[in-house]
């Protein structure tokens, strides 16, 4: 296992790319070596994910060779709570009614951090464009679910 570095990092974004560059490793050889896709490696060091499965996590620390429960001490550690039907179903509608707005910002319902939204557009066995309005927290586990 890599020495064990006595410094405190701020967030797992930064544990993550100073591990990587005291490595040696761009994002795309962690990528490769890791198993994971570089979108997950871009998306971790820019501090999106906040919180790893623990398959990820575990390919993370092999890689970057740390223990997996240094990597998870960094993670944010927050409870999980229901967010009510009706709540789920007022962000869709806005995110769908609010899709051209350049402008439009709506809160996460549980930690009131703005919450990043995209529209997916699916295809139904007939053809027929389906929109799925998509959302996650930037803070927090939150995820806008079908």
């Amino acid at each position: 296992m890599h020495k064990k570095n006595k410094k405190r990092y701020n967030s797992l974004a930064h544990f993550v790319i100073s591990t990587r560059e005291s490595l040696g490793m761009s994002q795309d050889e962690l990528a490769v070596k890791s198993s994971l896709s570089l979108d997950t490696i871009q998306s971790i060091e820019q501090g999106f994910d906040l919180f790893l499965s623990t398959t990820t996590r575990q390919k993370l620390a092999n890689c970057l060779k740390v223990d997996n429960k240094e990597i998870k001490s960094y993670e944010i550690k927050t409870e999980f709570t229901l967010t009510k039907r009706t709540v789920m179903d007022e962000i869709k509608d806005a995110i769908l009614l609010n899709s051209n707005n350049p402008n439009f910002v709506i809160n996460c319902p549980i930690c009131g951090e703005k919450l990043s939204t995209r529209i997916a557009k699916l295809y139904d066995l007939e053809d027929n464009l389906i929109l799925r309005p998509k959302a996650k927290c930037t803070k927090c586990p939150f995820q806008l679910i079908d």
